[in-house]
């Protein structure tokens, strides 16, 4: 018999597999139990509701997904904005890539006006706008960027960190490319690195633009 972990396991990742596929309205509790080979009592007993377990999916997503950046500013003292803000780029997009289904969903589903949607956004996204900004204010006032925080490249930037994982079918069909892989992961970080290049004083140093998977 299975414990209980893992039944919980089987239970997330139907219901994943099931909301990308069919929308969070558009699936059933029956339809992840059955999918997870599990007692639909079992979903109620982790979850509470098909809601709680939507809400578990996305609040666990975006509470890895915000500290992917926060653990890093801790050190932006001794280590310096720049890599801060590289560092936290790579963690980021590799956290999405580790849980690239979880991600679409989620990401997906924070385009919708919801509730849930607009608490997440104050508690979680507010949150990550901060600390993108925070890391620009510092290094400007330091000397290794060139412009104070603006709201529209906070965007933009977060935009090109969140793209590859919110629309990987049309990467794949239109480009080709294959987000899920390591070497596409590494060749974006590279790329990015470039659109970041004129907000440095000086030269990205040379291991700073290397992706850690080289």
């Amino acid at each position: 018999m299975p414990s209980r972990k893992a039944s919980k396991e089987k239970v997330i990742k139907a219901a994943i597999d099931l909301f990308n596929v069919q929308g969070y309205a558009g699936t059933s509790v029956r339809d992840i139990a059955s999918k997870a080979d599990a007692n639909v009592a079992l979903i109620s007993y982790y979850f509470g509701s098909k809601q709680g377990l939507l809400e578990h999916l996305m609040t666990d997503f975006l509470e890895g997904f915000v500290e992917s950046i926060e653990r890093h500013i801790e050190h932006i003292d001794e280590t310096g904005a720049g890599a801060v803000l590289l560092s936290a780029m790579w963690d980021v997009m590799a956290y999405q890539q580790r849980r690239h289904h979880l991600a679409r969903f989620v990401h997906r589903e924070i385009t919708l006006d919801t509730i849930l949607v607009r608490e997440l956004m104050t508690t979680y996204l507010t949150k990550e706008k901060s600390l993108y900004k925070k890391i620009i204010k510092t290094g400007y006032e330091k000397g290794e960027f060139r412009h104070p925080p603006n709201d529209y490249w906070v965007l933009q930037f977060r935009g090109m960190l969140i793209l590859p994982f919110l629309h990987p079918q049309y990467i794949r069909e239109v480009y080709h490319l294959m987000p899920h892989e390591g070497h596409f992961l590494s060749r974006y970080y590279q790329e990015i690195t470039r659109w970041l290049s004129p907000l440095f004083n000086g030269e990205i140093p040379r291991e700073l633009k290397e992706s850690p998977l080289g």
